[in-house]
């Protein structure tokens, strides 16, 4: 697999970092999930199967796990001999924690050159908000995208998914495979400084046009993104379910409002989104709340328009698009577990279910340092392990 032979230590909780790990433990590399005594949060947070949380499951497949207490400076020098022989360290504490605790890059570096350090934060290592606190909503609210996501009242709604953990944490796999690939070809190693702002932020250049262009707030409702374009829009139908119209262009607008008798309206479908195309926005929402979203399925499959039925979750995981590309996965107990997104066709990755206890792997990593049984004992009697 790509990432056989490298080692990444893990000390992030939650979401960005155990994910972006994850994926690199899917695809070969030896990933050591260095635990507090506490445990990471994410064991006991959601609903649990067989002993371990869904959310647990589907971040920390195959890592081994370790305990450390980082306050005690016998569990330090256990991370920093770890960390002689580590590729990759991931950390997502708030600034300056690392670097108190002495396991910082600077403090790595000087035993390890090549390590490919990566920080992940809320705000960055640097700036005004570095040291506030925040998760995923924070992070939307802070970077405008809470302002653009509207219920149906016109406020601010909560979002349907952790734009900015799932943006940091590939933002942040990009990062570290860069400097991998840097260093293999004679570079040294690196920090990397990702802030789950900066990631988000950079996920928004189709819908920069109003402050870049006018200086001005988007008119969601008007945009072409948000709405204000016919065909990018969702439409209720009569059984009370929705369909989703995904493709703006021309050749789209032509075929389906031919089909439904009115191919005088795809004129309109060309000029700016906003009020000039709410004609067809009202001949669209009168038109699908006339037949089920079935019979609308029916209907629309033999059209070249880019639609789709606003699934249910659980709609989506029993779909043949998702079972024909591996994305829903069984372990022997029957377990689900969401598949490998990336896809070589030489050196495939590997769904490996194993999950371990909290500290399970921590004897065998510390004998894999050399570490004796009296020694291992001492740590424990010092309450690092």
């Amino acid at each position: 697999m790509k990432l056989e032979g490298i080692r990444v230590l893990d000390l992030s909780q939650f979401l960005p970092g155990p994910h972006l790990t994850m994926m690199m433990a899917d695809h070969g590399a030896d990933v050591i999930k260095i635990e507090p005594p506490t445990g990471e949060p994410v064991r006991e947070v959601g609903l649990r199967q067989n002993g371990h949380s869904v959310w647990f499951r589907n971040t920390h497949r195959n890592k081994r796990c370790m305990t450390l207490d980082l306050k005690r400076p016998e569990a330090v020098a256990v991370f920093l001999q770890m960390a002689a022989s580590a590729d990759v360290i991931v950390e997502a504490f708030r600034p300056g924690v690392v670097a108190r605790l002495g396991i910082g890059y600077e403090a790595v570096r000087a035993r390890n050159p090549g390590i490919v350090y990566c920080s992940i934060s809320a705000f960055g290592q640097t700036g005004p908000l570095s040291r506030k606190p925040a998760h995923d909503l924070s992070i939307q609210a802070e970077t405008g995208l809470l302002s653009v996501n509207l219920g149906a009242d016109g406020t601010p709604a909560m979002p349907g998914m952790p734009a900015a953990d799932m943006a940091a944490s590939l933002m942040a796999l990009s990062a570290i495979l860069m400097a991998l690939l840097r260093r293999a070809y004679g570079g040294g190693g690196d920090y990397i400084d990702l802030s789950m702002q900066d990631a988000l932020l950079a996920w928004t250049p189709n819908v920069m046009g109003p402050p870049f262009a006018e200086g001005r707030d988007p008119v969601v409702r008007d945009e072409r993104s948000w709405g204000g374009a016919a065909m990018y829009g969702i439409y209720a139908t009569a059984d009370g379910r929705h369909l989703s119209l995904g493709g703006s262009e021309p050749k789209f607008a032509a075929s389906l409002l031919g089909a439904l008798g009115r191919p005088d309206l795809a004129a309109a479908c060309r000029l700016p989104p906003g009020p000039a195309q709410e004609e067809v926005r009202q001949f669209l929402r009168a038109t699908f709340a006339t037949r089920s979203l079935a019979e609308w399925t029916a209907f629309m499959a033999p059209l070249d328009v880019c639609w789709a039925p606003v699934r249910t979750l659980t709609e989506a995981l029993a779909s043949e698009q998702v079972a024909a590309r591996g994305m829903l996965v069984e372990d022997p107990p029957g377990q689900p577990h969401l598949g490998l997104p990336i896809r070589f066709r030489e050196e495939p990755g590997r769904l490996v279910p194993r999950l371990d206890q909290p500290g399970e792997s921590t004897a065998a990593i510390l004998a894999e340092l050399g570490l004796d049984a009296a020694a291992v004992a001492a740590l424990r009697a010092a309450g690092a392990v």
